[in-house]
């Protein structure tokens, strides 16, 4: 296996920016574009689309309808994969790889391809985990991510190369990507552009042809987002993370709460479920102790009653570095019979690939460094006191984390030129959300 450690460096955006882009991040429109200019007919892009998401082709010079002198032209415009090396580890016979992707900069991110056999009455599935930014500015503090800061926000083409990598591993497995969710690395509504440019080309038949419904994105509660998307009315899954009902406890655990109170989160998502018809996912990290009381599942009964909503509870995984631990399973099944009750369907989920650092940053984290003790001791106490004083009903005085509201704005990274207009029509201007199917 490479090594990759260091993952997380100080990234480049005046390197990023001089490289040519990410093939899979170029519109079929743009693509077209690019081999008219080369006095090609437009089935060329076609062709390069079927090799870059259906064969697999590991660089133009593999695309053999093309001739070689257009082989070179297209390998100098764009590259091929804008993932370096790759480092694999798989756990449970193989259900569960995570994988550690390296950039062209250096920084490094994380995805999670996760399969769940076959059984009676449900076909088999493969699911991918995928990163949006490499670190994150929100900072959860139960998140290893968030330990780690925030790098930069991902490019299109890096989001979609995640994707690709995990094609492939499939295929040479005679297996196929069923679902994808924006749950890795990063806050996806703060870089929305790019992500809206990815979903529309895992969904374009062109190019992956993923349902629109097998994909989801989460959001810790990014509002202005939200609003946007139910501008949109896409059909993708939106999940919340949730985590926490009552405003005190959320200040602590998803520190843009305190920029975005719970019940604005709430009332925004409400919003998108009546625009698009489509269900809320709402995700709660069950932490012992902390948020697993009758207290917190009353909280969340009462601001989700009557919604077009889901609650997903999912057991903490293990993170270096904080004082908590997962809730008990006999709590958890507890709090789900009182969401139950209160008639919010609720699932419980089971934790996948916890020997391999599966959680979103883990491993990163884990390659990066191990912090000096008395720096894990002073984050410890830090989130003792804080986590006692919210269970006592007092609010956060900490200030919303940096990075949050320029989030909001334009993205700081422009999209490669030649390809602009195409990608940001496909993002913001009446993009297509197309019916479940899956990859050709």
């Amino acid at each position: 296996m490479p090594n990759l450690a260091p993952p997380i460096v100080q990234p480049s955006l005046a390197a990023i920016e001089a490289l040519p882009p990410g093939i899979s991040g170029v519109t079929p429109d743009a693509l077209e574009a690019w081999f008219a200019a080369h006095g090609e007919p437009p089935f060329r892009a076609r062709q390069v689309l079927d090799a870059v998401w259906r064969s697999g082709a590991a660089s133009p010079a593999e695309v053999t309808t093309l001739k070689p002198s257009l082989q070179a032209a297209l390998g100098d415009a764009f590259r091929w994969d804008t993932l370096g090396d790759t480092e694999v580890i798989a756990t449970e016979g193989g259900l569960t790889e995570k994988a550690l992707h390296r950039l062209d900069d250096g920084v490094a991110i994380e995805s999670v391809l996760m399969r769940y056999p076959s059984a009676p009455g449900r076909r088999e599935r493969a699911t991918l985990c995928i990163s949006s930014q490499a670190g994150c500015a929100v900072g959860c503090p139960f998140c290893a991510t968030g330990e780690l800061g925030f790098g930069r926000d991902l490019l299109t083409s890096e989001i979609l190369d995640q994707v690709r990598s995990a094609v492939r591993r499939l295929a040479a497995k005679g297996r196929r990507l069923t679902n994808i969710v924006f749950m890795g690395m990063g806050e996806p509504l703060l870089n929305l552009d790019r992500v809206l440019e990815a979903v529309s080309a895992l969904n374009d038949p062109a190019r992956l042809g993923l349902g629109a419904r097998q994909i989801t994105v989460s959001t810790s509660g990014v509002v202005p987002g939200i609003r946007r998307l139910t501008g949109l009315g896409p059909q993708f899954t939106l999940a919340i993370s949730l985590h926490a009902a009552r405003d005190p406890l959320r200040d602590v655990l998803v520190p843009l709460n305190r920029r975005w109170p719970v019940a604005e989160v709430v009332a925004a998502a409400r919003e998108h479920a009546r625009a698009t018809g489509r269900r809320i996912s709402y995700e709660v990290t069950m932490i012992g102790g902390v948020n697993d009381t009758d207290a917190d599942s009353d909280a969340i009964a009462g601001i989700l009653r009557g919604q077009l909503a889901h609650v997903n509870l999912i057991p903490m995984n293990p993170v270096a570095h904080t004082p908590w631990t997962a809730s008990p399973m006999p709590v958890i099944e507890r709090f789900a019979d009182r969401l139950r009750d209160a008639g919010l369907p609720t699932t419980i989920r089971r934790n996948r690939g916890q020997e391999v650092g599966a959680a979103c940053g883990q491993l990163a984290a884990e390659r990066s460094g191990t912090p000096a003790p008395a720096a894990v001791a002073r984050r410890r106490d830090r989130l003792v006191a804080s986590s006692a004083a919210a269970l006592r009903g007092e609010r956060s005085r900490e200030a919303v984390p940096a990075g949050i509201d320029a989030g909001t704005e334009a993205n700081s990274l422009p999209t490669a030129p030649g390809i602009a207009g195409a990608t940001r029509r496909a993002a913001g201007g009446g993009a297509r959300w197309h019916g479940a199917r899956g990859p050709r």
